[in-house]
């Protein structure tokens, strides 16, 4: 599988190459989000394969995943801006302008920083099992970072400062410690790009907010819950996905 460089990142990528409409799928795992975890026990579906034959699936590991291949600077300051260059740099490089968005987990939350950061760019976007800040257990995803992350990335990458590292992981999920870290309510609230969510409910996984994103986002539809257990139930979320995906792709590549 090829990269894409620029800078001092390098970013591992498939792209399925199919004719259908671009559809970046952003893979859950947190930190360690990476194309792999697609086709793994833990991933609700297998992105490129349920969606290979309707849409040009672009998959990517993510910058400094533990299981992928990409690297790059831990960018302290607005590290979730970082995320997003990387996203837009891969799409840039690969020559498409316009494409759909679907994240699960942490993927929810690059799918809201993009719409912010290239809303003429973003035609719809999928928020599935998001990451989201739960006032009862406010450190499960820092704590995902500084206590088991973090090491391991110094100890493959010892020219990294643990001090560096873990400023890096505050900065992602406590600063500000709310919501679902990238983006703000009053951001969400303006976004009139249409957002289908699937809402999960784990300690990473806040149903509470990913309810509050369908309720403030003006152009948001809800899925069925649950849609993951049992696992019967997941053949029926993956139509609706492609239904919402299919239903506001440009007229033009239809």
């Amino acid at each position: 599988m090829p990269f894409y460089e620029y800078g001092d990142v390098k970013i591992h990528y498939e792209d399925t190459g199919g004719t259908g409409f671009p559809l970046l799928a952003l893979a859950g795992g947190g930190f360690n989000s990476s194309l792999a975890n697609w086709a793994g026990p833990n991933g609700p579906f297998n992105a490129p394969v349920v969606f290979g034959n309707d849409f040009r699936v672009i998959t990517m590991d993510q910058r400094n995943s533990l299981t992928g291949e990409s690297t790059g600077p831990i960018q302290v300051n607005d590290p979730w801006d970082a995320f997003a260059k990387d996203h837009l740099g891969l799409m840039d490089h690969l020559g498409i302008s316009e494409f759909s968005v679907l994240g699960c987990c942490i993927g929810g939350s690059f799918v809201l920083k993009l719409m912010e950061k290239a809303p003429e760019r973003i035609v719809a976007g999928v928020f599935c099992q998001p990451i989201g800040h739960r006032p009862e257990n406010p450190d499960v995803m820092y704590k995902s970072g500084v206590n088991t992350w973090a090491p391991a990335l110094v100890e493959r990458r010892p020219e990294l400062s643990i001090d560096t590292v873990n400023e890096y992981v505050h900065n992602l999920f406590r600063n500000p410690a709310d919501f679902v870290y990238s983006v703000s309510r009053d951001f969400v609230r303006s976004c009139d790009k249409p957002i289908l969510v699937l809402p999960d409910d784990t300690p990473a996984h806040s149903y509470d907010v990913a309810m509050e994103v369908a309720r403030l986002a003006p152009n948001a539809e809800l899925s069925m819950y649950p849609w993951k257990e049992p696992r019967e139930l997941i053949p029926g979320a993956v139509e609706l996905i492609l239904s919402f995906l299919k239903k506001h792709e440009p007229v033009a590549a239809r």
